[in-house]
């Protein structure tokens, strides 16, 4: 019960790595406010399998493209439980391409979600944190980052930006006691690496040391560790989390 008592609020908490966050946070205690952008269906189905387990959740629907809403949803929060302990920044987008047959939207879509996504939530929650001098921020990242693929010039530029950012802000908040760091996964085993992992297929017994891909309730732990105040001594750091793939070599 790491987090026992904190008021945590997730962004892409519908699905994938977003949702085995939220479920990892309530069963270890907070109160969780996660964001969908439109699958109402699993995130209705995800508060109601949690709210049976006693777990205190709720779904707010949201675009994390847009600050006002970002900042609605966060003043909202702080109205109701008087402060804000944690924000993890999960959603993400792929729209994967060569670089020369790459148009402007498929650019646009993954850095207006991924990077403006991640600016907007923090930027929200920086003046309640700072004014309370406590808080926990977590941006998912990726190795893609370091590790870019072909294909991926977009995605590798969002994740990238989500390094400087998170190392920048841990700078400007630790004075405020509010810590930032950042979780790169691997190859995960989520919807959105389906196409990905098609295309290494068995090539994975290879080039990852642990000889498998990782799960999401493998990275909501990290990101759980670095919410809690185990992690209390921990800030503007990038841990990756997959399974020696970035060790690279033979």
């Amino acid at each position: 019960m790491r987090v026992e008592n904190k008021i945590a609020l997730v962004t892409g908490g519908s699905r994938g790595i977003g949702r085995a966050v939220v479920e990892r946070l309530a069963a270890e205690g907070a109160t969780v406010v996660f964001v969908y952008q439109s699958n109402r269906e699993a995130a209705d189905a995800l508060v109601a399998r949690l709210g049976g387990e006693g777990r205190a959740v709720r779904a707010a629907q949201a675009d994390v493209r847009d600050p006002a809403r970002a900042q609605q949803l966060v003043d909202e929060i702080v109205e109701q439980h008087s402060r804000l302990d944690v924000l993890v920044n999960s959603a993400g987008i792929v729209r994967d391409g060569l670089l020369g047959a790459m148009v402007a939207e498929q650019w646009r879509d993954v850095i207006e979600t991924n990077l403006f996504g991640t600016y907007n939530y923090c930027r929200a929650v920086a003046q309640q944190m700072m004014y309370q001098r406590s808080g926990s921020i977590v941006n998912l990242s990726s190795t893609a980052a370091e590790f870019a693929s072909r294909g991926q010039v977009n995605y590798a530029a969002s994740k990238g930006g989500i390094d400087g950012l998170t190392r920048a802000m841990a700078k400007e908040f630790a004075q405020r006691k509010v810590r930032v760091n950042a979780v790169a996964p691997g190859l995960i085993e989520t919807d959105m690496s389906k196409a990905v992992r098609g295309l290494v297929g068995d090539r994975l017994k290879e080039i990852i040391p642990l000889k498998r891909i990782g799960t999401p309730a493998e990275v909501a732990g990290v990101v759980a560790f670095l919410a809690s105040d185990d992690a209390a001594y921990i800030t503007g750091q990038v841990l990756r989390v997959d399974g020696g793939l970035s060790l690279g070599g033979y």
